[in-house]
């Protein structure tokens, strides 16, 4: 499966930038559902929630609810924009401001994953050299203006242990043939997993057909651990 992946999706970093810091002058959001997973202070904006209400910062739908964009989004056109050129379906929209010296302990948001049919997309639009982000036991190290697939069904943990605050946008999307396109474009890096013989040679199959450099190479090693 994949671990996490650097994507081949461009954003106006310095537009985001710009936009984000305007909004959080005047807004700073709610604070984070999941109280139990983290310390310190962990705000959440909503851009697209489920029925378009500010307050909702859920990422799941209740009820009879649709994903809607809220008024903030209009707030940041370069969010906007972004969001536009994603030709999938897009779910929840938000900002994620951990501040500095907080932390998200170690923990799993069950079958949201690309193998499952749904991506969580990380941008970074603030952050620092302090922020230590973990999938597992391996540090991923994210850039301003990057676009980041994580695999949230893994287990991950974060600290901002810098001395500014780490915002990120993160849009939660529905996979289908175009983003599948993307990925086989993008960096990936696949979990080394104990896994029997025939799903091994399925992750090569679909690695061999992306035919990229990378994904080749991730093949190869694989085929290794089958040879070994």
């Amino acid at each position: 499966m994949i671990k996490y992946a650097k994507l081949p999706l461009l954003s106006d970093i310095e537009s985001l930038q710009l936009g984000t810091k305007i909004l959080l002058a005047s807004y700073t959001g709610k604070a984070h559902l999941n109280s139990s997973h983290y310390m310190g202070q962990w705000d959440v904006i909503a851009l697209r929630s489920p029925g378009g209400n500010v307050d909702n910062v859920s990422a799941d739908l209740m009820g009879d609810a649709v994903f809607l964009d809220t008024p903030l989004m209009l707030q940041i056109p370069a969010v906007q924009q972004f969001v536009a050129g994603l030709a999938c379906d897009i779910m929840a929209v938000r900002l994620l401001n951990l501040k500095a010296g907080a932390v998200i302990m170690p923990h799993r948001d069950y079958d949201l994953s690309y193998e499952h049919g749904e991506a969580r997309l990380h941008i970074p639009i603030f952050t620092n050299p302090g922020v230590e982000f973990f999938i597992e036991d391996e540090r991923v190290i994210m850039m301003p203006g990057e676009c980041l697939y994580i695999n949230a069904n893994l287990t991950h943990r974060v600290f901002n242990g810098g001395d500014t605050d780490r915002v990120h946008l993160v849009i939660d999307c529905k996979v289908n043939d175009w983003l599948k396109n993307i990925f086989e474009q993008g960096e990936l890096t696949i979990k080394q997993e104990q896994q029997n013989v025939e799903e091994t040679k399925k992750i090569i199959t679909e690695l061999r057909r992306m035919n990229t450099e990378t994904a080749n190479k991730l093949a190869d090693d694989l085929l290794k651990t089958l040879q070994a």
